[in-house]
């Protein structure tokens, strides 16, 4: 094959890998406005409306070891595309959802959404580095990391203006409806909104499917298991790297902690007395913050600074902010809440190769144990949500949750990451 066909089948292949990451990053962060907007159209209080993130993030838990064993039957160019048609699935079930206006249909229909998007992670990520040239790896994880987070940016912007567009006046109708039958109109007609967009979706995740599934991305082989490691590396159990469990708890409060930020800050804004029509790009704006965050990572790290100082200083940063917003009202205490978005930035990039740096044989189940992790975007914020709801509904003083969390966090990155880790290690 010419040069130009060589390079223009790399660029179709990173086209196709960045609309999946940009994928990853516009479903995920779809979660705060609906959040948002299940919590007025199925009549929620906030530890129902919690369970949202949980029934997405759930399905990390559920698929990160399945996953590998079903794209080894398919293939991972397969094990794509059969992703992506799992969150045609999930999208699809939206629709009883909505004319039923049935919470379970939606919690399940998110869970199914989570499922796909599990399989597709897990079969993607490897194609950054393998799409082209090695040397040009960190320079293609950059372009997708970029891909990721401007699509979350504009995610909750698009649906916002779908779903939550003049939602304070339907709670103004909702609150004055005289009668069950004509409150139950209301709801129905506003849970109904959320059916073309899903419709449109779907049929977007089902076309990329396609794509995929007859795009020249090359097939990856798996590797066969490494049997001719020697010394520690080759005899150590798993359970006897202490720091990869550590790392996995960090990547469950991390994951935590970018959600509450993220996810219910729509919520918090309107708890606030922030009108929704403004309220509803809160989460873009965390976002916003998070791409700074990002860029920051990229010029200063290793240059400037080591990723694991960098890590340690935003940790800091955050408890700060954190205080902010407890100790604050209005919109100072919604702006620093957002604000931890670029906190954030940093904490995957730097937690994830300090949790699996030296495992040898072990890296394809500590990765899995890492995914696992993901489970706290679930859990932290229903904790966070059930709180609220024991305290009369108040969604300010929960946030001290997070406090604890960045705490564990920060011993992870200064002692934790090296308890059971031996310098041997990495040298095998």
């Amino acid at each position: 094959m010419s040069n130009s066909g060589n390079k223009q089948s790399y660029l179709t292949s990173l086209f196709l890998v960045g609309c999946l990451f940009s994928i990853f990053g516009f479903i995920t962060w779809l979660n705060g406005t609906l959040i948002t907007f299940l919590k007025e159209v199925c009549q929620l209080n906030n530890k129902q409306a919690s369970l949202v993130t949980m029934a997405f993030f759930i399905s990390y838990f559920v698929m990160a070891i399945p996953s590998s064993f079903i794209l080894r039957k398919t293939g991972f160019k397969n094990g794509m595309s059969l992703g992506l048609l799992v969150m045609v699935v999930g999208c699809l079930v939206f629709i009883p959802a909505a004319t039923q206006r049935n919470y379970n249909y939606f919690l399940i229909g998110l869970f199914t959404q989570g499922l796909g998007l599990s399989i597709l992670q897990t079969a993607s990520n490897p194609y950054v580095t393998i799409i082209g040239p090695i040397e040009g790896a960190a320079q293609r994880i950059s372009i997708m990391g970029i891909c990721n987070k401007l699509a979350g940016f504009f995610s909750p912007i698009i649906l916002g203006a779908a779903l939550l567009s003049g939602m304070d006046g339907l709670k103004e109708q909702v609150a004055k409806a005289t009668g069950t039958a004509e409150k139950n109109t209301i709801l129905s007609e506003m849970s109904e909104r959320i059916i073309t967009p899903y419709i449109i979706l779907a049929i977007c995740l089902f076309v990329v499917a396609i794509l995929i599934r007859f795009s020249p991305l090359p097939e990856i082989k798996e590797d066969k298991e490494e049997n001719t490691l020697s010394g520690d590396t080759a005899q150590r159990p798993l359970w006897s790297y202490t720091y990869l469990f550590l790392g996995a708890l960090s990547i469950f409060f991390y994951v935590g902690v970018e959600v509450l930020a993220g996810d219910y800050i729509i919520s918090y804004g309107s708890y606030l007395g922030v009108p929704m029509d403004y309220a509803k790009y809160l989460t873009s704006l965390t976002l916003a913050f998070m791409l700074g965050g990002y860029a920051v990572g990229i010029i200063l790290t290793p240059r400037f600074i080591s990723q694991e100082t960098l890590l340690r200083l935003f940790l800091l940063l955050s408890l700060g902010l954190i205080g902010g917003v407890l100790f604050t009202t209005g919109k100072t205490s919604v702006l620093l809440l957002s604000l931890l978005g670029f906190t954030h930035a940093i904490m995957w990039p730097a937690i994830w190769p300090m949790s699996i740096k030296g495992l040898g044989r072990h890296t394809k189940i500590g990765s899995a144990l890492l995914i696992m992790g993901i489970i706290g975007g679930g859990v932290v914020p229903y904790i966070y949500s059930a709180l609220g709801d024991a305290n009369g509904g108040n969604l300010q003083e929960p946030f001290w949750i997070m406090i604890p969390c960045y705490l564990f966090i920060l011993f992870f990155a200064m002692w934790g990451h090296k308890i059971g880790y031996r310098e041997q290690a990495d040298k095998v």
